[in-house]
């Protein structure tokens, strides 16, 4: 039987996309260890300032936007500026109030900590 340990990926919305500013899913991983549950997610060119992480209830939502690298009139125009949005659902035992996250080479590192009562912990057995 398959155990669910991690974040559950939701199906990408349909996102408004004009010919503007295109709006896209990033890619993500997904790791566990004893400790955390880390979330890598590609936001190439994103600044932190343009980062939006929001946890509400179980639902926890990326959103991210891109401006255009450059001024004047590019002249060649393959680097746009975009929206990112992504969603997952939070599993049970993660702390809420202990998540953190940076933005580095263009990968956000979300460290969704585990709470001491879902981290495995060894029993000890008395003589008796």
């Amino acid at each position: 039987m398959a155990r669910e340990t991690g974040l559950v990926k939701q199906e990408p919305q349909s996102l408004v996309q004009s010919d503007q500013r295109p709006a896209l899913t990033p890619a993500c991983d997904i790791y566990e260890n004893k400790e955390e549950v880390l979330l890598l997610a590609d936001l190439p060119g994103v600044a932190t300032n343009q980062l939006k992480i929001n946890l509400d209830s179980d639902e926890l939502t990326i959103e991210a936007h891109r401006e255009l690298a450059g001024d004047g009139t590019p002249l060649s125009a393959e680097y746009r500026a975009c929206d990112f949005r992504r969603q997952f659902i939070v599993p049970a035992g993660i702390d809420g109030g202990k998540i953190s996250a940076e933005l580095k080479d263009g990968v956000l590192h979300l460290h969704l900590p585990k709470s001491e009562e879902s981290k495995p912990r060894l029993i000890s057995v008395k003589a008796g």
